[in-house]
This record gives C-alpha cells, structure tokens and sequence, in this order.
C-alpha cells in the first residue's frame, strides 16, 4: 500500500497534553481514511458498475459512495455542530443501508441514483466542511463521548468499516468491472498448507467488555462488563485453509442435510450454493476471486464462508473426528488473544496480516505465529458461536442509536480478529462486531473442540431491560392505569370515530415509536407505513411482528423489576402485522416514495422535531385529495429538542399569547380545513409508585 494512504489504519488515541497536536491528528486521521476509501473505489473501471447490485442483500455501490459523507453531515446535524445541510435529497437517499434488516428500503425502484460525478462533487463538499468543523471546534483532552471531536471519530471509524465491506461488494462485481490497482496489491504466496491440528488451551474467568476511560474510540456495544467461565479446550492451530474445506466439498458436504441447521438448510435451498461465494470451478479447475483478479485457488489461504456454512463444516469435522468440534466462542477467543499482548495503535508492527500493512488480500495461514497458533489476528475474521447482546450496563451513543441494538436479535454472530482490511477500531482487542449469519465478510474461521455448552457463555437477552424503551412498551402495550385508556388505541378510534374516511388504501404513521397505533391503523386501512427516527423503536416493532411476542422488565422500585410479556395473538393483531412496514426514517426529510396516504397520523410528534413548522408545510404533497392529517401532542416544547425559533406556540407573538394551535392553524390552513380538536389522555409509568399523567391534544385535519 502507499505509506501515506497506510497511515490512516490505525485508531486514534484520545489522551494528549496538547490540544494543537492532536486536532492535527483527527485532521490527517480523517483525510487519510477519506483518501483510503476514495482509493478503494478507484478500483473499478466504469461508472456503470457502481449501479450493479453486485451483493442482492446491499444496496449498489453508488450508494456506499455517498454513504459515508452523507454519515458526517447527519450526525453533525443531529448533534447541532453545524447549522445546514448540504443536500437533503442525498443526506435521505444514502442515510440507512448497512445491514440488510427487514425494515432496509432494499427495493432499487424507489431509488433515482444520482450520477458518480455527482457524488463526488457531493463528497468534495462534505470534504470541504468537515475540515472546516475539525479546524474550529474545541478540543478537550481526554476526548470524551460528548465532544465534538468524538462525532468526527465515529464518522472516521465509520468510514473505516464500510471500507471493508464496499471491498467485500466489489469483490462481488464482475472481473470486467475492475483493474488492479498499485495500491490494493494481493498476495504473490501460494501453496499447500500443512494439515491442521489441535492444541491444548487452558480454562480461565474471562471478563470482557471496554472500560469507559479507556484511551481509544469505541462502540457502544463495547462498553460495560460481563464475565464467562471457560473450561479448558483445544483450537486449531490454523484457521480452516482453502485446502482442509475441500475435503467437506468433495465429500458433497453441500448435499447432506445432516451437517446443516434449519437456519442453512433454508440458505442451502434459496441458494442453491455448492461451495463457498469466492470458489470458482471451470473445467474441472478451481479459482479463488479476490479484490480485482481471479486466482487458480490458493490451497494454504483461509477459506472464506459465512457462518451457517462454517457449522456445517464444524458437523462435517466432529464426525470425521468423532469429537465434539464447534466453532469458538467470543470468550474462548478471548483466550487465544491472550497470546498476543499488546494491542493496536502500540504495534511497533502489526502481528498479523491485518490494517493493510502487509496484502489487499489473505495470505497463507502459517504465515503469522504466536506461542504455537497462527493467525490470532488478521488475515479473515473469525466466525464465533456467539450472538452479539449488550453487556452489563451498556447504553447506547445518542447519536448513533442504531449502531449495536437493532443486531441484538440473536440473528447475528460475532466475528473476530479482523481481516486483512480491517482498520481502526476493528483491529483493537475491545472490538466487536457482528453480522447475519447467511452474511459474507472476509470471513474464515478456526473450530475448537469443547464440551462446554456455548450457550453457557453467551449474554443474550430475553427481556428487553433498557430503561427507556421499557417504559415506551408499556406505554404502548401493557396494563392501563388510573382508569386512562391506552392511548395508542384510544386516539386512533378517537380519530377514526370522528373523520369516517371513504378511502383506506394507505395510511403514514409518522413517530409510531414501538407501534402500537400503528397496528391499530392496520385494522383499518390495507397498508401502513410506520415510521420513527429512533432504530431502537423500530426494532421493537419490527421484533413483535417477526417473533409474535414481546418480552421486557419493567421497574418497580429500586433495581427491582416485574417481567412482561405481550404476543400479537393477545393483543389481536396476528392477521394484520403483514399490513405494517416499520421503517427508520426522519420526519424532516422523508423520502420522496413514501406519499400518496389517505390519512397521516402524527401522534406525540410535532414537540419533538427540530424543525415542525418545515415538516408541515410541505406534508400536505404527500396526502391525497380529501385525506387527513391526524397531530396529537401534550405541545411540551423544549429547547433540548427544537430551538425556540423554531416553536410553534407556547411563546408571545407581539405581546400577546400564540398557542400551539394558532401556530398549527397559520400552517396548515392554506391547503387544510381544521375538522376538529379533541383531548386524548395518557399515562406513561415510571415506577410501581411514579407516574406521568398529561394529556395531549388532537387536531383532525382534511386536506382542501
């Protein structure tokens, strides 16, 4: 790689004792990663590649172009560093898309892609102003979660992860697509590689998780402490070579449902799959593509699978060896990382093919040794067995609420060591990051053998306990209290009671939070688009459709908790969740397909936007002819949420009071007619002993 585009591998460090030095280092850290990126898509050869959907599960590649740009200016905005946007269309358009969730806008006919050129000129600019913000913002030493200097990590380290995964998607492109590059050279070393073997590793108390003084960026779901006890085990020396999976493919391992769990029996039947993605096989000969050639396939390299296929080999290997063979957990790698005792950035060099410091590929697996294993760290990540979930005490960033917590759905494994691209944050011990297990990354794996339950080492959650979205759940589903109707329910039938609307096609639920009016609508009209800025509401939403049932904790007093659960059956919803579509979104900037609504409903909303009177003034262009627009709030302003500029009421106006109606009313009354104004009653609960009790108002609203 080219010395200065390699200087950007390495994470940042925020401890310093000089204020100018290290804003000089977030700058060349950022320009560097900028560059690095830009590097990587100089790989293909022809704009037309960048609109192929090389990889069905993720958008094309024009949009992880404008993704990482667009990323800066959002997190920016939302935490009021800057003032303005730079192009709305774009900052929506190439928002949200790095997994492909259920509620992801996969479907490419809502997309009108800008041209490559475009986004460049758009990348030049975010370029332009993000300098400008790292050259004026303050720096205070040690940089902590709420400082500036922070939102511009999250977005270097941001940059750095889809670094990884735009290489995994090009490398899914057609080899016409693109050219070798001088800065992206693979490994020239192939060969056989020695056979596989077991080693003796001792048990230990495992305590993992990232302190929060500790002196480099990290994730949320780093943060906080859990603590496992691992009995002894043996791991393979290497990571499965190319070589030792061709033993599973010519022993038709692809064909034997016995190897194979129902989650890759499913893969295996929708795929049709024989052999891993990157395997070639023409004439009887077999190639490996890698970032931008095809290889005659290099037998002493990591084989690369996702992790439904690296079981099903685990299965293959326990019954050659009859022996209990499974893939390593997050807590027995743990162990195995033991061996190497520093960590990055305090490499004098880096001890595996990892943060570009050697290839732009994999490279033999003997390649890289520590007290008797290879590849520790580096050259593929390393499927675990264990599905990612917050640890003791972990919070979300509010910046960034839909990094970790839409993943702890048990559907995602961990994966370890990172690969030969891994940068930043993913190289450090702390890191942890996970994907659906039918994903594809630069990921191999190394299998152990144990007797140990992996389950018994795994933090998933049953009950969702995070305070917050607790209380929205009961709130939405749970007891009544005070005598107060559910409100979710309440207001909807409140407002159909009063509009009885001729058409029902479709309908907007607009800050649906965890949705349960959402479900309500769903009664009524044939489909429903639910939308809420927060990923965490979402994914509630999203879980109970998928699942049919809810479960969370509740506080009573103190740390004591009650245990909750709701199902769709109980709540007689089980025959409309397929109405729903649960989307992440922002009221303020909305993308152009979601229109054409016979009622919108916003419902404790409007206090909560940065810019109300901007989201209204333009909803009526997506309201069909005589449709309505339904707004309930308690009209709580707060400057923590909108700038007093921006209020719509609650404020003098030439001396005299302007309430939130008469701002709604000035609003909308140029393409609505005010239908009626009811008052709808909630409580939110807090405790077994504390609760909210407000009421919010109800503007019914015809479209002229």
């Amino acid at each position: 790689m080219n010395d200065n585009l390699t200087d950007a591998t390495r994470t940042l460090v925020l401890t310093g004792d000089n204020d100018i030095i290290k804003r000089q280092e977030i700058k060349e850290a950022y320009n560097q990663t900028w560059a690095l990126y830009e590097s990587l898509f100089e790989v293909i050869n022809n704009d037309q590649a960048y609109y192929l959907k090389a990889e069905p599960l993720r958008h094309p590649l024009i949009f992880y172009f404008g993704h990482t740009a667009v990323f800066f200016i959002n997190k920016l905005k939302l935490g009021k560093y800057i003032d303005n946007r730079i192009n709305e269309h774009f900052e929506s358009m190439f928002a949200i898309g790095v997994d492909e969730m259920s509620w992801d806008d996969l479907d490419e006919a809502n997309y009108n892609w800008p041209t490559v050129d475009e986004v460049r000129h758009y990348r030049k600019q975010v370029n332009t102003l993000v300098n400008d913000v790292i050259d004026s913002m303050p720096i205070t030493l040690p940089i902590g979660q709420d400082d500036p200097a922070w939102v511009i990590l999250m977005g270097i380290e941001h940059e750095r992860i889809h670094l990884e995964t735009s290489s995994v998607i090009i490398r899914q492109l057609p080899l016409s697509d693109v050219s070798p590059h001088p800065d992206w050279q693979p490994c020239p070393d192939v060969g056989i590689p020695s056979d596989n073997r077991l080693l003796s590793i001792g048990g230990d108390t495992v305590t993992l998780g990232k302190s929060t003084d500790a002196n480099t960026y990290g994730w949320d779901n780093e943060y906080g402490q859990q603590t496992f006890r691992v009995i002894d085990f043996k791991a393979s020396k290497y990571l499965v070579s190319n070589k030792e999976y061709m033993g599973f493919v010519k022993d038709e391992g692809y064909l034997k449902p016995r190897f194979w769990n129902d989650e890759g029996k499913a893969w295996l039947e929708y795929t049709k799959a024989k052999m891993p993605r990157f395997w070639r096989l023409r004439d009887d000969c077999w190639f490996q593509r890698n970032l931008a050639e095809e290889i005659p396939l290099p037998l002493n390299w990591p084989v690369e699978v996702n992790q439904l296929e690296a079981k099903a080999f685990c299965n293959w290997k326990a019954e050659q060896l009859q022996a209990s063979i499974r893939l390593p957990t997050e807590a027995e790698w743990y162990l195995l990382r033991r061996n190497i005792p520093e960590d990055s950035p305090n490499w004098h060099e880096a001890p595996g093919n990892i943060e570009l410091e050697y290839y732009a590929s994999s490279c033999p697996v003997d390649r890289f040794e520590h007290e008797g294993l290879c590849d520790i760290l580096g050259n593929v990540w390393q499927w675990t067995e264990t599905s990612i979930d917050g640890f003791q005490g972990f919070q979300v960033h509010p910046l960034y609420d839909d990094f970790s917590t839409p993943t702890f759905d048990g559907k995602h494994n961990l994966i370890k060591g990172g690969s030969w691209i891994s940068t930043g944050n993913e190289s450090i011990l702390s890191s942890r990051y996970a994907f659906r297990r039918h994903f594809y990354q630069h990921a191999g794996f190394r299998y152990v053998e144990s007797h140990q339950d992996p389950d018994s080492m795994t933090s998933l959650n049953v009950y969702e306990t995070d305070e917050l979205i607790s209380q929205y759940l009961e709130f939405h589903y749970g007891d009544e209290y005070f005598d107060i109707p559910n409100f979710c329910v309440n207001g909807v039938r409140q407002c159909l009671n009063e509009i009885q609307p001729h058409q029902t096609a479709k309908v907007l639920d607009i800050g649906c939070s965890v949705g349960r009016a959402s479900f309500e609508l769903a009664k009524t009209f044939d489909h429903v688009d639910a939308i809420d800025f927060s990923a965490r509401f979402i994914q509630q939403a999203y879980s109970l459709t998928e699942q049919g049932e809810k479960r969370y904790t509740i506080r009573t007093e103190g740390d004591l908790v009650d245990f909750k659960s709701i199902t769709l059956e109980q709540l007689g919803y089980q025959d409309v969740a397929d109405k729903i579509n649960f989307v992440q979104g922002d009221a303020c900037n909305l993308k152009p397909q979601f229109n054409g609504y016979d009622l919108i409903y916003a419902s404790n909303l409007i206090d909560r936007l940065s810019e109300p009177k901007r989201f209204l003034s333009t909803i009526h262009e997506r309201i069909n002819e005589g449709g309505y627009l339904i707004i309930a709030s308690p009209y709580t302003w707060l400057e923590e949420y909108t700038d007093k500029a921006n209020w719509l009421g609650g404020i003098k106006v030439h001396g005299e009071n302007f309430t939130t109606l008469d701002g709604l009313t000035e609003t909308l009354i140029p393409h609505f007619e005010l239908v009626a104004v009811k008052e709808i009653p909630f409580v939110i609960r807090e405790t077994k002993r504390k609760y909210q009790h407000s009421i919010s108002e109800m503007t019914i609203w015809r479209k002229r």
